[in-house]
C-alpha cells in the first residue's frame, strides 16, 4: 500500500519514483516466449481512452514516391483523470534539406465512434474503414497544413506477444501502468497535404504506430530508439525503450520485418545500438551518428531469420526540446523533481543509401530503401 501511495504521488505531481527494481516490470518479451506476435483484427485497433493518467497516440508515417517524408499524429492525453487534451500534429521533411514544416493544433470537442475505432474532433477525423484495412486522416485545423491522407494495409498488422503490453507495478496481477504498441508495418499511401506553397502529393509507402503509455511517460521510459525502414520489397520497424532506474533500467524491444501480404518475423528479439555518438553541447546528451539495428526470429514455416541495418545517420533533420513551450520555472521544477530533460533527435538520411541485409534460411537478401529514425533522451539511466 505504501508503494502504491508513493506511485500515486509521483503520478500526480511528477516527482521522481522510488526504486522498485526489475521485479516491478513485466516485459512483453515474457508473453512472446510462447506467442512471438499476434496479428491484429479490426477490434484490436480500438482506442483505450483511459480515464486515468495516460498518453495515447496514433502516428501515421508517409514516405512519398517524390522523396518527401511526413507524419500525421493524433495524441490523447489524460492527467490523473482531471484534464484531457487532444492534439493533431503534422510534420513534413523535405528532400532539399530545408526546414521541416511543423503544425500542431489543439483539438476541441474530441470524441470516439461507438466502437472506439475512429476519432473525431472539430475539423479533424481519423477513421478506420469498416473492413479494418485502411485509415483516412483529415484535418483542417491549420490553414497552412490541411491534411487529406489515406493508408491501406498491404501486410498484416501485429502486436508483440498476446496483446503487446508491458506491465508496471509491484503487484503485476494489478498493474498500475502499462505500455503497448500496435503496428501496421507496411502500407500504401495516397492523398496530399496542402501547405502555403501548394499541395504535396504523398502517394507512396506508409507505416502506422498506435501507442499507449498508461502512466506518466517519463516514469515509463528514460530513453527511446525508433526505426521505420521502407524498401521496395521489405519493411523493417523497431521500437525500443529503456526504463528509468526505478524499474531496473530494463530494455524492452518490439519490432518486425514484413513484405506484401505477410509478416516475415515479429517479436522482441531486436534492438538498436549507438555505434558512434557526439556530445550535444546544449544539453549533454550523446547524439548518435551511427546506429545498428538488428532483428532475429523464425518464420511461420520454421526458417531462421537474421536482419541488420547499420548506417550513418548524417546530419539530424531536427532536434526537439520537448519542453520548449513549458514556462521556464515549470521546466526547472520538473527537471529537478523528476530528472527529466527530454530531447528528440530525428534522422532522415535521404542522401545516404540505407541497406537492409536479410537472411531467411539459406537465402541472403540485400536491398536499399529509405529510413526515418528517432533517438529520444528523457532522463538518466544510471
Amino acid at each position: 500500500m505504501f508503494n502504491w501511495a508513493k506511485q500515486t504521488l509521483a503520478n500526480v505531481v511528477g516527482t521522481e519514483e522510488p526504486i522498485y527494481g526489475p521485479s516491478a516490470i513485466r516485459s512483453v518479451a515474457e508473453d512472446a516466449k510462447t506467442t512471438p506476435y499476434t496479428e491484429l483484427t479490426r477490434d484490436d485497433m480500438k482506442w483505450e481512452a483511459m480515464e486515468s493518467t495516460c498518453v495515447e497516440s496514433q502516428t501515421f508515417y508517409f514516405m512519398a514516391d517524390s522523396g518527401h517524408l511526413a507524419f500525421a499524429q493524433v495524441i490523447y492525453s489524460n492527467v490523473v483523470g482531471i484534464r484531457t487534451t487532444c492534439q493533431f500534429n503534422c510534420k513534413i521533411f523535405y528532400t532539399d534539406g530545408s526546414k521541416p514544416l511543423w503544425s500542431s493544433s489543439p483539438l476541441s470537442h474530441a470524441e470516439f465512434s461507438e466502437d472506439k475505432t475512429c476519432f473525431f474532433a472539430t475539423d479533424c477525423a481519423v477513421e478506420l474503414s469498416p473492413d479494418g484495412n485502411s485509415y483516412t486522416i483529415k484535418s483542417m485545423n491549420d490553414p497552412q497544413c490541411i491534411v487529406n491522407l489515406k493508408i491501406t494495409k498491404v501486410a498484416p498488422g501485429f502486436v508483440v506477444g498476446k496483446n503487446g503490453k508491458t506491465l508496471f507495478g509491484t503487484d503485476l496481477s494489478h498493474p498500475w501502468g502499462s505500455m503497448r504498441h500496435a503496428f501496421w508495418p507496411r502500407c500504401s499511401a495516397e492523398g496530399s497535404v496542402m501547405t502555403k506553397n501548394g499541395p504535396i502529393d504523398f502517394k507512396g509507402k506508409a507505416f502506422l504506430s498506435h501507442a499507449l503509455q498508461g502512466m506518466k511517460p517519463h516514469h515509463l521510459a528514460a530513453r527511446w530508439n525508433f526505426l521505420n525502414y521502407q524498401g521496395p520489397t521489405y519493411s523493417a520497424i523497431l521500437m525500443e525503450f529503456t526504463t528509468p532506474p526505478s524499474y531496473g533500467t530494463t530494455v524492452v524491444d518490439v519490432g518486425g520485418i514484413a513484405k506484401d501480404g505477410e509478416i516475415v518475423i515479429a517479436g522482441p528479439n531486436c534492438g538498436a545500438k549507438h555505434l558512434k555518438t557526439k556530445q550535444d553541447t546544449e544539453n549533454d546528451w550523446p547524439e548518435p551518428t551511427d546506429i545498428k539495428f538488428t532483428w532475429s526470429g523464425t518464420t511461420k514455416d520454421g526458417k531462421p531469420v537474421e536482419a541488420v541495418i547499420e548506417c550513418a545517420m548524417g546530419e539530424r533533420v531536427d532536434r526537439i526540446d520537448v519542453m520548449a513551450e513549458v514556462p521556464g520555472f515549470v521546466k526547472k521544477i520538473v527537471a529537478n523533481a523528476a530528472g527529466t530533460k527530454p530531447y528528440i533527435y530525428q534522422f532522415f538520411p535521404h542522401n545516404i543509401p540505407t541497406v537492409l541485409k536479410l537472411k531467411i534460411g539459406d537465402q541472403e537478401i540485400t536491398e536499399e530503401g529509405r529510413l526515418f529514425s528517432e533517438a529520444t533522451f528523457i532522463s538518466a539511466t544510471e
